[in-house]
């Protein structure tokens, strides 16, 4: 929970929802960044250089001519990956825009999460997580990646203790002082808000 908390209070900017196309084809063999491995190579001759994040980049499938049956997702977190590549129904994320259902053939899309309910639907089984904040990208190939900054399965979250932590919290509210006060005792506020919205939903 406190994990949870702090890392939603350390989320910074805000990255503006956007719906333009873009391309979610990856190369099919991931290529060296050549502008970093030169820089790498005139300070640093002698040791070859890390690996970029365009070297782990697996090929993404092209954008089929029908809509598949079924959506893609990766759900992972900065410490673990929670579904990989697991094909489901449809994924409901807590956008900060609104609930947002992404279903097979959605339009390529990147949604800032906020503190909320993300659930998997596989026909009749739901998966439900409360995730922190993050950002869900939507491919055009029926690929949805979905990065949360944390997340808990729902079944593990304790309801007395949220009702103690939205009391905590909006008692320190309203006694704040400064805006530094006011801002933490805030955020606490929203995200047991949203905790208990979740569990009571």
């Amino acid at each position: 929970m406190q994990r949870i908390l702090s890392r939603a209070a350390s989320a910074g900017g805000r990255l503006r929802r956007c719906t333009a196309a873009f391309s979610t084809d990856a190369p099919a063999v991931a290529t060296e960044d050549s502008a970093f491995v030169e820089a790498w190579r005139k300070v640093a001759p002698n040791i070859d250089p890390p690996k970029t994040p365009l070297a782990f980049m697996k090929p993404r499938p092209p954008t089929p001519s029908s809509i598949p049956t079924k959506l893609t997702v990766n759900f992972v977190l900065p410490y673990k990956s929670e579904l990989a590549n697991k094909e489901v129904d449809m994924v409901i994320v807590p956008a900060t825009t609104g609930q947002m259902g992404v279903l097979p053939g959605h339009v390529a899309t990147i949604a800032e999460l906020k503190p909320g309910l993300l659930s998997v639907h596989e026909g009749s089984d739901v998966t439900k997580y409360f995730v922190s904040s993050g950002f869900a990208f939507i491919h055009a190939n029926s690929v949805a990646d979905i990065v949360a900054v944390e997340a808990v399965p729902l079944d593990n979250i304790d309801s007395s203790q949220v009702q103690k932590g939205l009391a905590d919290f909006t008692q320190k509210l309203s006694s704040a002082s400064s805006d530094l006060e006011k801002a933490e005792a805030q955020i606490g506020v929203d995200v047991h808000s949203a905790l208990n919205a979740a569990l009571t939903g």
